[in-house]
């Protein structure tokens, strides 16, 4: 792989549909592995929140459902979307269920994880609602743990600096 972003990534999204990811082109990103059945699924009101706040600017969640960790995600397709939606009125771009860790994650996972790929850092995903912070060039800049709250200050001062 030779591109240092992810825009020559297409990646289905919840309804099966190809979407290429320079459709986000310009924008900065929060790219998140999420799961329903987790301690940490409540980040999906915060993932909202964020989103709503500064969606205006140019900011983007990317939620990518997971089964990865604990098999915390037994939902498939639309049930994902309409779990989401009817439990925390999520309107932000969710796509189809993926594999993001080891030999199994999608191109898009091996990319973002690895400095070898990406040029920027190295950060596998240990649990679900790991978060990659993408700038308006597509290239990954930081990364949170999932303890991390997406409104926690140092969340929102990162994606800020680059919302300027």
């Amino acid at each position: 792989m030779i591109d240092k972003n992810i825009y020559s990534f297409t990646i289905k999204n919840i309804y099966g549909e190809k979407v290429c990811l320079e459709k986000y082109k310009g924008k900065v990103l929060l790219i998140v592995n999420t799961a329903s059945n987790c301690r940490f699924t409540p980040q999906y009101n915060e993932l909202e929140t964020l989103y709503k706040q500064y969606q205006q600017q140019g900011f983007e969640v990317l939620a990518f459902p997971s089964n990865d960790f604990g098999d915390q995600e037994p939902l498939n397709g639309t049930e994902i979307a309409d779990f989401c939606s009817t439990n925390f009125e999520s309107t932000f771009p969710i796509f189809e269920k993926v594999h993001v860790k080891d030999y199994h994650a999608i191109d898009l996972y091996k990319f973002l994880a690895d400095k070898k790929l990406n040029k920027k850092l190295s950060s596998i995903p240990r649990w679900n609602f790991h978060k990659y912070l993408i700038d308006t060039n597509g290239e990954v800049v930081n990364y949170f743990y999932p303890f991390t709250k997406p409104t926690s200050s140092r969340v929102k001062k990162a994606i800020e600096k680059l919302l300027r």
